[in-house]
């Protein structure tokens, strides 16, 4: 099994800050990106944090003018060890004015199951300053000789996580990785996880690179409507063993975004090598 950061990579391509000017008008953060996208197009700041850190900025406005709405985020001091310790002495405020000021919103964010468990009062605060309407664990991250009913211990936490940010306004997710689509004594991990988690205290956000290892977003989306919050975009070349642009792999994203809009799902980011972000706008735009 591939982990996500060996199937996303951590490629960056080395953009001047001359390059970084472009703004999309404010006016489109309400528009629909496409057709067949009827909401804003957003992006994953994983694959980008090295130029993140540097020019916060920048890198924002770099985003927008490649065709990008939204942006969601990574927990710069539950991600500190990952490279987001420089963002750290920023204010939840501040983080959202200059988000906003270069033609972006900002709705969700990635954070460690650590830091929602043991400082989540700290969490919160910061995701309310900042505009955020979904905190979302981006994984257990439990050991490979973990239990399921480790795992069963995992979700009633972040259950619990889920009634005090619900308190909040907040909405409290988790996002999957390769790993819980493996089986546990002839049981799929993720379907386990969705008979145990509080379906209105913790929503999901499905990772579409599964689709590597044959798991399919639109059947996940009809198997569990109104599950869904939101969905990290990627696509899969059998043939190359890597991912590439959306558009240019085997999702059939006309049925990915039908079946998407029809059980509820609010918000997309796509998640991949910085080169990829270009034509997977584009793709999305004409589609």
């Amino acid at each position: 099994m591939i982990n996500r950061r060996q199937f996303l990579g951590r490629s960056i391509l080395g953009i001047g800050s001359a390059a970084l000017a472009t703004q999309i008008p404010m006016n489109l953060l309400a528009s629909p990106a496409s057709k067949a996208l009827k909401k804003p197009l957003g992006f994953q700041v994983w694959t980008v944090k090295d130029q993140l850190t540097k020019d916060f900025a920048g890198t924002l406005k770099m985003m927008a003018g490649l065709g990008y709405q939204s942006v969601e985020m990574c927990s710069p001091p539950g991600y500190e060890s990952s490279g987001f310790g420089p963002l750290m002495s920023m204010k939840g405020k501040e983080m959202r004015k200059i988000v906003e000021d270069c033609g972006l919103i900002l709705q969700s964010t990635h954070y460690g199951f650590g830091e929602l468990r043991d400082n989540l009062n700290e969490r919160i605060d910061f995701a309310l300053e900042s505009g955020q309407k979904q905190m979302i664990c981006s994984s257990f991250w439990l050991p490979k000789e973990a239990t399921m009913s480790d795992w069963m211990k995992a979700v009633d936490q972040l259950n619990e996580v889920g009634a005090k940010t619900k308190k909040s306004g907040i909405q409290t997710g988790f996002h999957n990785h390769h790993m819980e689509f493996e089986k546990m004594d002839g049981v799929l991990i993720y379907d386990k996880l969705m008979e145990h988690f509080d379906a209105d205290l913790v929503k999901m956000q499905f990772q579409v690179a599964v689709i590597s290892i044959g798991y399919k977003a639109a059947d996940y989306f009809k198997k569990y409507p109104g599950r869904f919050i939101s969905a990290h975009l990627a696509d899969w070349s059998p043939s190359e063993k890597k991912n590439v642009p959306i558009g240019q792999g085997i999702v059939d994203w006309k049925e990915f975004f039908a079946s998407a809009e029809k059980y509820g799902v609010k918000n997309y980011f796509v998640e991949m090598d910085q080169e990829k972000f270009k034509d997977s706008a584009i793709y999305i735009k004409n589609l």
